[in-house]
């Protein structure tokens, strides 16, 4: 009776545990949303307001998190220099990535063609269709103004992640400047930041609720009608997404002398939330105070992932391309390779006049069917109803390639703790308990 009830209490134990994990509760919520969304999608359809509050709350505090981040990671630098390389080196880390993911899809597109046979006729489609935000194309000069806020105190108030992060350079090299007499202003946004992510934490919790409604209302609005007419760009997408991953991302690692898994396995409970809810901004917050613990310098993660989640889009990048080809192989207009190429230089630089705006990827397909001209922009009324699927591959590589890029910027600027990543690489629980935000130990890479 004894040896029954010991054993018993070990797997209630480890069944107890589990529950509490935020990534179980996820893929709890995720699977409980599928089922309604098939089950009521009329049910379903209603949810939407879950994952619309969840990610309100999400942008709540992402603005905050970006100020303190940013903003005491410079002030603390003993050496101004070192902000302008971390911020040079990552750019350029960036626009390498992104022309390889490109690449990527557009080799994929030519080889697979996914659009072939489906002969559509231009005069059918429907330009009405296309969402009125894709149509508004951004420019390389409006995006320069967005980055200036009206006000100071209004880049930390609002909701834009570019204007913020500007904003928290400046001020961090202002009271780097200052010296000891901006000392206590330091000390006091370091004890904000205390305060802010204990609030992430509180927000984080809410995570599956949110899943929950966003997949119960997609399955219920696009599931089974998309999956068939659509089924095999969403399955071509998505494998090339799994090699990309696989491939680039883990060669990546492999040079780092790091573990793409073990990765994987750390930041769980963030991909998971990012692929359900279609959001980076959703996991920025926790994705932040991760990599600290991570052991990479909070310089780095302070620079480096709020100009990711603008620039180093590479799920979108690779989308893009794909996207573009599947279009024109639709309408049956064969591209040549210097067309191709041409397309593939647009979106360099149209995607960078949409950071930080919601559904950016299918923007800036937008500005390239239209400003290349091979393609009518009532094409893009064909993949409306899965771009919210499409997302899901997208968010899940941009989130992951951030956190890479900044493992990469880390060593790098020799501000990243090899061993002290090893440890919660290799380590089975998510956080572990002896590395608390701000302890995590930064320094020399080993």
């Amino acid at each position: 009776m004894t040896s029954t009830t010991t054993a018993g209490r070990p797997q209630r134990s480890r069944l107890s545990r589990l529950i509490r994990e935020l990534w179980f509760q996820v893929v709890l919520a995720a699977v409980l949303g599928i089922a309604v969304g098939i089950l009521a999608p009329g049910l379903g359809e209603d949810l939407k307001p879950l994952n619309d509050w969840f990610i309100a709350l999400v942008k709540m505090i992402v603005i905050p998190v970006v100020f303190c981040v940013v903003t005491t990671g410079i002030a603390s630098m003993d050496n101004l220099r070192k902000a302008g390389r971390i911020g040079v080196k990552a750019i350029g880390y960036f626009l390498v990535l992104s022309l390889a993911s490109m690449l990527i899809g557009l080799v994929v597109a030519n080889i697979f063609q996914p659009g072939s046979g489906l002969h559509v006729d231009p005069s059918s489609l429907n330009a009405d269709d296309v969402p009125e935000p894709a149509t508004e194309h951004a420019t390389f000069t409006g995006f320069i103004s967005s980055l200036i806020p009206a006000s100071l105190l209004g880049a930390i108030t609002g909701d834009a992640i570019l204007s913020a992060l500007m904003v928290s350079i400046v001020f961090g090299v202002a009271l780097n400047m200052a010296g000891e007499e901006g000392a206590p202003l330091t000390r006091g946004i370091k004890a904000l930041s205390d305060v802010v992510f204990r609030i992430v934490g509180w927000v984080m919790r809410l995570a599956p609720l949110g899943t929950f409604g966003a997949l119960a209302t997609v399955v219920a609005t696009y599931g089974a009608e998309s999956l068939k007419q659509l089924g095999y760009l969403i399955i071509l997408f998505t494998a090339t997404c799994v090699v990309y991953v696989l491939v680039v991302l883990g060669a990546i690692m492999r040079a780092c002398r790091l573990s793409l898994f073990g990765l994987i396995r750390f930041l769980k409970a963030e991909l998971l939330v990012a692929l359900s809810t279609c959001s980076s901004e959703a996991v920025l917050p926790q994705l932040v105070r991760k990599l600290e613990i991570l052991g990479i310098g909070r310089p780095v993660v302070g620079i480096v992932i709020p100009s990711g989640f603008s620039f180093n889009l590479d799920g979108s990048a690779v989308y893009l391309t794909m996207a573009s080809l599947f279009l024109a192989q639709a309408m049956g207009i064969d591209l040549s390779w210097q067309q191709q190429l041409v397309m593939v230089g647009v979106m360099m630089l149209t995607s960078k006049g949409t950071a930080g705006i919601a559904g950016g990827a299918f923007i800036v397909l937008a500005s390239t069917v239209t400003a290349v001209g091979h393609i009518p922009l009532a094409a893009l009324s064909l993949i409306v109803g899965i771009d919210r699927i499409l997302n899901e591959g997208r968010v899940f590589i941009n989130v992951l390639g951030n956190a890479v890029a900044t493992i990469v910027i880390g060593k790098w600027e020799n501000d990243f703790d090899t061993e002290q990543a090893r440890k919660v690489l290799h380590s089975r629980t998510t956080t572990p308990p002896q590395a608390e935000l701000g302890t995590a130990k930064v320094g020399a890479d080993k």
